[in-house]
């Protein structure tokens, strides 16, 4: 099967009138009690509701049209059994671009069997999995307060690598979280990740929401930016992977620019670009309500209360009145997978983004996954959050 096409989403770049990319939290579950996440600490009163069921997703998603980029999210999303079938819902009415799957990699075994699943399943979308890595050895066991972990996310995300060579829509990275207790670290992990011998790429992302102990959010801000410097310099050298997709050196470009914005809006404490959550991003929990982002608590309401469909609620008048103050600023973040979208998507921004394009001229895609490239993939997101599943 042909991967499903980016190109049909280029209208969104002028007309930013429909959601194209969805993070859906499957699941609050986790099998990691990390002390500095933001949606195992929310105070979401809709926590408490019952689970959407496939029936009720397969009518969400047949609301949604078709989508860019769909992330799956929770809690962690290999506890939950059916997800090979709710990725092939959205991938079978959607046709997204890119499912993204982050895990903590805990469920070696499941993990690579639900992986191979929804690979057979949904072979016209990119399918990107993140295992997180915050520390080495007994500090990343020590951060998500769970013995063994980092010798489990090792042995999922190798067992995931030897699925490359048999499905070419296989991405594989892994995903550090930026926080206060791990930023002094940051060039061993860095090193780490680039030595692995399954290679992938890497992310990092920055500690954010409300947490339940804020010391985490304690971060030097120049800390950060000499992380991601170094992610730059290693992409530069060679010494990082890049996506094999098609189009993948866009993607690096991007994430250049991504970092450096994130940066930037630290140092200014204010929204420094257009944000468009709520239009071109959206959140859904596993209840059913639906957010702008993962950011901002306000819900704009629940799906079940509008017969499902995702583009009633948004006409509500609940849902512009939360969505006319983002548009206007009113708030500021660093959550990556915004960030994604609002460069992609901005043509102001498009300058810098051809800059970063031009300084990766000679960087090409790892080997070891460059039958991907031959899927004629278009450049597209994966993204990385700072949950208990370090998305």
């Amino acid at each position: 099967m042909k991967v499903h096409s980016a190109l049909r989403h280029m209208p969104s770049i002028l007309r930013k009138r429909r959601p194209i990319q969805l993070t859906f939290f499957v699941t609050r579950k986790c099998n990691a009690r990390c002390p500095w996440c933001f949606y195992l600490n929310s105070r979401d009163p809709s926590a408490d509701g019952e689970l959407l069921s496939l029936p009720e997703i397969r009518e969400i998603s047949g609301s949604l049209g078709r989508l860019l980029w769909v992330a799956f999210s929770g809690g962690e999303v290999f506890l939950r059994g059916d997800l090979a079938e709710i990725g092939a819902i959205f991938h079978d009415r959607n046709r997204p671009r890119i499912m993204l799957f982050p895990t903590n990699g805990l469920l070696p075994e499941a993990t690579v069997e639900q992986t191979e699943r929804i690979l057979r399943r949904c072979p016209g979308s990119v399918i990107v999995v993140k295992v997180s890595l915050d520390g080495l050895n007994g500090d990343h066991d020590e951060l998500r307060r769970s013995p063994g972990a980092f010798e489990k996310a090792l042995e999922t995300y190798r067992s995931l690598g030897r699925l490359r060579s048999r499905y070419t829509n296989l991405e594989l990275g892994i995903n550090t979280v930026f926080l206060s207790e791990n930023q002094d670290r940051m060039d061993e992990i860095i090193d780490f990740v680039a030595g692995l011998d399954i290679r992938g790429t890497h992310t990092i992302s920055m500690i954010r929401g409300n947490l339940a102990e804020e010391r985490y959010k304690s971060v030097d801000v120049g800390k950060y930016r000499r992380a991601t410097d170094r992610l730059e310099r290693n992409l530069k050298d060679g010494v990082a992977s890049i996506h094999s997709f098609a189009g993948s050196r866009l993607k690096a470009a991007q994430d250049i620019l991504q970092r450096q914005l994130i940066h930037q809006t630290l140092l200014a404490d204010r929204r420094l670009v257009p944000c468009y959550a709520g239009n071109l991003n959206l959140v859904l929990t596993e209840t059913g309500e639906i957010h702008p982002c993962e950011v901002l608590g306000s819900s704009l309401g629940n799906v079940r209360a509008h017969g499902y469909d995702v583009g009633r609620l948004l006409k509500s008048d609940r849902a512009r009145d939360i969505l006319g103050p983002i548009a206007d600023g009113a708030c500021h973040c660093t959550h990556e997978c915004n960030f994604i979208m609002n460069i992609l998507f901005n043509p102001g921004l498009y300058p810098a983004l051809f800059k970063e394009y031009l300084g990766l001229g000679r960087v090409r895609p790892d080997a070891a996954a460059a039958p991907a490239a031959s899927a004629g993939t278009a450049s597209c997101p994966s993204t990385a959050k700072t949950d208990s599943a370090g998305r």
